[in-house]
């Protein structure tokens, strides 16, 4: 086929939907988005510098940090980079370590353990820029003194799979983190801290971003222990969490009137809102009437993903080029789940619309796109999936179950076997997920 030959039209849609996620992507971008916010950031004369970058996106804010700061003629007085991933360090003076994700483990600690070192270095005069994303909650996660990490690991593994979306999860498990809850501020404290963060949670609460290490936190431990109980988890975290959540004088958190967030500020640079609206102007350029889908993107995924796909059959019967986008973060139960069962939120939400699309009314194309805008969905190395009503007919001619699959949260293969993921690799950010809903 020459480069002048239009593509067939279910081909043609599926290009759309991946340019439409690569321009959600590019809008949230860490490094032009830092730049800019740095433009105006003040250093009083004679200051010294520090750099913290922590996140899925802390390798491209240290950079432009960098950049910022020597575009001044100054160099940092020390830094450090927290991410999943290694790269060399955007400056000799910054140490750069790799955390665990989506568990904490023991180069969390490390990590965790790093970051005390650089605190202790900050004196009162000193500034520090301080620079989060989606991840930093597991990538520096350690425990108050009193637990071990192991614990720890045990209570985050525990929240990840139980159906409790991100904020929720970030009000138990930032309780018990040793940096969560305002601990970074207070240990700065009265140093000048100025915070650029890129949202992966809803409605951008700071409080919840990397469990809010430099916010105050507006949750006590009651809120935390009836969350735990009202969720009938209570009884399956380790008995030391139980334990130190009943002494509650003792892991009260900082709050509003703390002296530790006097000189805080902190400023969101990005997020999913950012990626949604890019995607919209995206589909737009392309030839689609555009506008927000109505199904939200916080509930159980195989739901979520049902909805939409009844959301896309509707759209099918309008006319002309359409396109719905929406952003958000599902959550998958696992409860008895096989641990060989393999998939993430976004994956299991596009093999639910995939069921809800198979033998539609082939006069219009559609698909939908579902991803997480990190590039890995999950523990596997797929961003999402791209759906059609080709999507489970195909999974079934390649001898595998597709409703089996569904069920067992094993819809990474899935939608392998039907040439559905979605890879991206790495995009070096974070800000939850996003779906397109296209019809042509």
């Amino acid at each position: 086929m020459s480069a002048a030959t239009p593509l067939p039209s279910c081909l043609r849609i599926e290009a759309d939907a991946r340019d439409i996620h690569r321009a959600a992507i590019a809008a949230v971008d860490p490094l032009p988005v830092v730049r800019a916010a740095l433009v105006f950031a003040s250093v009083p004369p004679g200051a010294r510098v520090f750099l913290i970058a922590l996140g899925k996106a802390a390798h491209a804010m240290a950079q432009a940090a960098v950049e910022s700061l020597q575009s001044r003629g100054m160099e940092p007085a020390a830094g450090l980079v927290v991410s999943h991933v290694d790269a060399p360090t955007p400056h000799p003076r910054v140490d750069v370590r790799v955390g665990d994700h989506p568990v904490p483990g023991d180069r969390s600690a490390a990590a965790a353990e790093r970051l005390g070192d650089l605190v202790r270095q900050v004196s009162p005069t000193d500034v520090v820029w301080v620079m989060l994303s989606g991840g930093t909650s597991s990538l520096i996660g350690a425990p108050v003194a009193t637990l071990t990490m192991a614990e720890f690991g045990e209570l985050n593994a525990l929240l990840l799979g139980s159906g409790l979306d991100i904020a929720q999860v970030n009000v138990i498990r930032k309780r018990v983190s040793r940096w969560g809850a305002g601990r970074l501020a207070r240990a700065l404290e009265p140093a000048v801290v100025r915070a650029l963060v890129i949202s992966d949670v809803p409605d951008d609460d700071v409080a919840a971003i990397a469990s809010g290490p430099l916010s105050p936190d507006p949750n006590t431990v009651d809120d935390v222990t009836g969350l735990l109980k009202d969720a009938q988890l209570w009884t399956r975290v380790p008995p030391a969490v139980r334990d130190l959540l009943a002494r509650d004088e003792t892991v009260e958190t900082p709050k509003r009137d703390d002296p530790a967030f006097r000189h805080v500020t902190i400023g969101i640079v990005a997020s999913n809102e950012t990626a949604v609206r890019a995607a919209m102007a995206r589909a737009a350029e392309l030839g689609y009437a555009t506008e927000r889908a109505t199904t939200a993107l916080d509930a159980e995924a195989a739901e979520v993903g049902d909805a939409l796909a009844v959301e896309l059959l509707a759209l099918a019967r309008e006319a002309g080029p359409r396109c719905r986008v929406r952003g958000g973060e599902p959550v998958v139960s696992l409860g008895d789940a096989s641990p060989n069962a393999r998939g993430g939120r976004s994956q299991e939400l596009a093999l639910a619309a995939a069921r809800r699309l198979a033998g539609a009314d082939g006069r219009r194309t559609m698909a939908l796109l579902a991803a997480g805008t990190d590039g890995r969905d999950g523990p596997t190395d797929a961003a999402g999936a791209l759906v059609t009503p080709r999507t489970w007919p195909a999974v079934a001619e390649a001898r595998r179950d597709p409703a089996h699959d569904l069920a067992a949260h094993d819809a990474y293969r899935a939608l392998e076997a039907a040439g559905a993921l979605l890879r991206t690799g790495p995009t070096g950010t974070n800000v939850m997920d996003i779906a397109v809903l296209l019809v042509r």
